[in-house]
């Protein structure tokens, strides 16, 4: 009798553990509910922080890129993020005639592959306290922890927080952070 009450309590526990585990769903960002089913861009959209982002990307013409399969791990620098950039530099990057400039900044945001912050915070440790990332545009980002937060350093020394972590979409995972990056 223990032993058959002990296996159901077992059973139900692992029941609801699977449960939860599958209901898990995204952090909301900018207050905005993030969908696993969505494509980056498709949730990137619905966020009311990353309206600056999605303008950018449209004008570099990157939606079809990031509406692909993927996989894509992308480090979203929110409205707040690019208003610290010098007066007029968004208005000046999203010109037809700046696209080069505009793409090679925005793909210096993406990695290839889907890398959550737990696989992240591995690396890190893995790497002695550091983590080289290989962008899609070809530099290198380095990833480190700080009192708890992953930092992502630049190819220039800028650093950035990434803020809300694990975003996870049907074609890889957003991690929204505080200040745009810069390649060389």
């Amino acid at each position: 009798m223990k032993k058959s009450l002990l296996a159901t309590l077992a059973v139900a526990t692992l029941a609801i553990t699977s449960l939860s585990a599958h209901a898990q769903k995204d952090p909301d960002v900018g207050g905005a509910a993030m969908y696993p089913t969505k494509t980056i861009v498709e949730n990137a959209v619905d966020s009311p922080i990353h309206k600056t982002l999605v303008a950018a990307v449209k004008a570099g013409g990157l939606v079809d890129t990031l509406n692909s399969p993927g996989p894509f791990t992308v480090f979203a620098p929110t409205d707040d993020a690019f208003a610290k950039l010098p007066a007029g530099t968004v208005d000046t990057l999203v010109k037809p005639e700046n696209k080069d400039t505009l793409d090679k900044i925005l793909t210096y945001h993406v990695v290839a592959g889907k890398v959550s912050s737990k696989e992240l915070a591995k690396m890190i440790q893995k790497g002695g306290g550091k983590a080289t990332l290989k962008t899609v545009q070809g530099e290198n980002l380095t990833a480190t922890m700080s009192g708890g937060n992953i930092m992502l350093t630049d190819a220039k020394g800028g650093m950035a927080t990434i803020t809300t972590a694990d975003v996870f979409q049907s074609n890889g995972v957003i991690h929204v952070i505080d200040t745009v990056l810069m390649p060389n």
